[in-house]
């Protein structure tokens, strides 16, 4: 059973209404949670690249990331649950997991079912809520990984 229905949600799914680039985020996350993704990523078997601007590195332990100088380039994991879908995590905080999905590439049901499962993995892994805000609306979000409900849910009306 699908967590979300396309036609219930695609006006959350609409770039020109949401921002291509929606904010999704873990909140109260910690390094442990960071090293967490990295493992899932690594264990799931999801193709990723790993980069500290142009130049691609092997991926490296969570700690390592986070600890870099203030003034140092922000690395990005890039991530594909599957070859159609793209994350692209961006290590900016350590007690807040970042990442990016571009709306463009979720579009109909079974993009969507993709990526409530990789919300679910990741939400299921950190035991906490996976959360979408609209590009440039931080602290509002649309949807997201529940907990409780083991699922993804609506958390706005369309």
């Amino acid at each position: 059973m699908a967590d979300l229905l396309w036609d219930d949600v695609k006006c959350f799914f609409d770039p020109d209404l949401m921002g291509s680039l929606p904010d999704m985020r873990v909140p109260d996350a910690s390094v442990q949670d960071w090293q967490a993704v990295l493992d899932l990523v690594a264990e799931k078997g999801w193709k990723c690249q790993y980069s500290e601007g142009e130049t691609v590195l092997p991926v490296p332990r969570a700690e390592a990331v986070l600890a870099r100088p203030a003034d140092a380039e922000c690395p990005n994991l890039r991530v594909w649950p599957t070859a159609d879908v793209l994350a692209i995590f961006r290590f900016y905080a350590d007690d807040e997991v970042d990442f990016d999905v571009d709306l463009r590439d979720l579009q109909g049901q079974d993009r969507l079912d993709v990526f409530c499962g990789f919300l679910r993995e990741i939400g299921r892994r950190l035991n906490k809520p996976v959360l979408m805000d609209p590009e440039g609306h931080y602290g509002h979000p649309v949807l997201g990984f529940d907990i409780e409900a083991d699922r993804v849910v609506l958390l706005a009306d369309p």
